[in-house]
């Protein structure tokens, strides 16, 4: 979906002669990422009991609605700042619909197996959207702004109408094979998250399998999606990491034209390089964490490079263009590709936990409950970092790495549970009988 607080970033970027311009933006960013927050708690629990496919339609129509309206302020000559406010909190609400609904339907037909290479090379379309975004915004932002705004609303707009006709939540609905959530138990004592209790080993069943719940189960309830294990852990966890995910987003323009002293277009458009990193960053993310079964270990390794990584950007990151253009590339991989894997592959591992019993209803819940507490980070990142930057730019990358730091200490229990499977497969590999 397309994303106004970008848009709105963007717009920042080139009206920093007003005396006040910082409070005004800040209260259209925030207004957005608030509402967005508290709305996509909400938003699981009516995915989960609504057809997506409408959900997603109606939600797309009407964030391509809000975003078109922003933009026809700029024609109306609507000077007030409530209106657009309101424009954003209802934008920042209806764009809630998007998320858990999305990767609920990829969950849908992609299996356990492969499924953070698959979702990893399709979460790339959010950087894609915002590097776009970015693109089109530009072409008019500096002569009629109101244009940045209605054509990215009326693309989502026209997107919306192709998902109402054409999207197929699931494999059965066209009578097609659904995917095996859930490995052999090889591959569970790898992934200890999703530990089975059922198995095939070279076609002979050496367990039964669990109960399968009706297909019209009732769909899970929010306390519910909270004890699945795993999901308040890479919740918290992902708190912290969509806080830098999102500080970049709005500052680094801001730093590069400061530190670097670049015009403001050309600071925009090299902010972009952190985008294609991330889309680099998930992908790698989700085929290593394939590979080694190992969800939070892929995480936690990634946010402890990023760490130094960070600090390094701030030093030497400057110093000449080709530093700057590495250094972006690097820390937006390792920023954003665990912020990616837990918002898609963790997400539909969770949501189709062994503990549900088959029940499918209850990826749109897990999924807004994680993206949910994700983007509390994310309304509080851009904020800390306005409120630190006047003390000086190292305070902030300060910040920013101690959010690592706490991302990856909330993954430690996982971690080990990791390590604990991984350890205790290897004898079974050499021959020796388990103890």
């Amino acid at each position: 979906m397309s994303k106004g607080l970008s848009l709105v970033s963007l717009l920042e970027r080139y009206y920093q002669d007003q005396d006040n311009y910082q409070t005004l933006f800040g209260v259209l960013d925030n207004s957005f990422l608030v509402a967005y927050a508290i709305g996509m708690f909400f938003s699981g629990i009516f995915g989960e009991r609504l057809p997506l496919r409408y959900y997603l339609s109606f939600g797309m129509l009407s964030s391509g609605l809000f975003t078109s309206l922003f933009g026809l302020g700029y024609y109306w000559k609507i000077h007030s700042l409530g209106y657009y406010a309101v424009i954003q909190v209802m934008n920042g609400l209806m764009q809630t619909t998007g998320w858990p609904a999305v990767v609920a339907c990829v969950g849908n037909w992609f299996g356990k197996g492969k499924r953070g290479f698959i979702m990893g090379v399709w979460n790339s379309h959010t950087s894609v959207g915002n590097i776009l975004g970015s693109l089109i915004a530009g072409v008019y932002v500096s002569s009629e702004w109101g244009m940045s705004f209605i054509v990215p609303g009326l693309i989502i707009a026209s997107t919306g109408i192709l998902c109402f006709f054409f999207l197929v939540e699931k494999p059965e609905d066209v009578n097609c094979t659904p995917p095996q959530h859930h490995g052999d138990q090889e591959s569970s004592e790898t992934e200890p998250l999703l530990q089975n209790s059922s198995h095939a080993v070279n076609g002979a069943i050496t367990t039964e399998p669990p109960e399968i719940v009706e297909e019209h189960a009732e769909a899970i309830s929010f306390c519910g999606a909270l004890s699945i294990p795993g999901v308040v852990e890479f919740s918290l966890c992902l708190l912290f990491a969509k806080l830098v995910s999102y500080t970049f987003l709005y500052w680094l323009p801001l730093y590069i034209s400061n530190v670097a002293h670049f015009e403001a277009k050309e600071a925009g458009d090299m902010s972009t390089l952190f985008d294609v990193g991330g889309i680099v960053g998930g992908i790698m993310a989700g085929l290593v964490s394939d590979y080694t079964g190992g969800r939070a270990t892929t995480c936690c390794a990634m946010l402890l490079l990023a760490a130094p990584m960070l600090f390094l950007y701030n030093y030497i990151g400057q110093r000449s263009l080709g530093t700057t253009v590495a250094m972006l590339l690097v820390c937006g991989g390792l920023v954003n590709g665990p912020y990616a894997l837990i918002t898609t592959a963790v997400s539909a591992d969770l949501g189709t936990h062994e503990s549900l019993r088959g029940n499918s209803r209850a990826l749109s819940t897990v999924t807004a409950i994680i993206d949910g507490t994700g983007s509390i980070g994310a309304a509080l990142g851009p904020l800390l970092a306005g409120v630190i930057s006047p003390t000086g730019w190292n305070n902030v990358f300060y910040m920013l790495i101690s959010a690592d730091v706490l991302a990856c200490l909330f993954l430690s229990r996982l971690v080990y549970k990791e390590a604990q499977g991984w350890c205790g497969r290897a004898p079974r590999v050499r021959g020796f009988k388990e103890i």
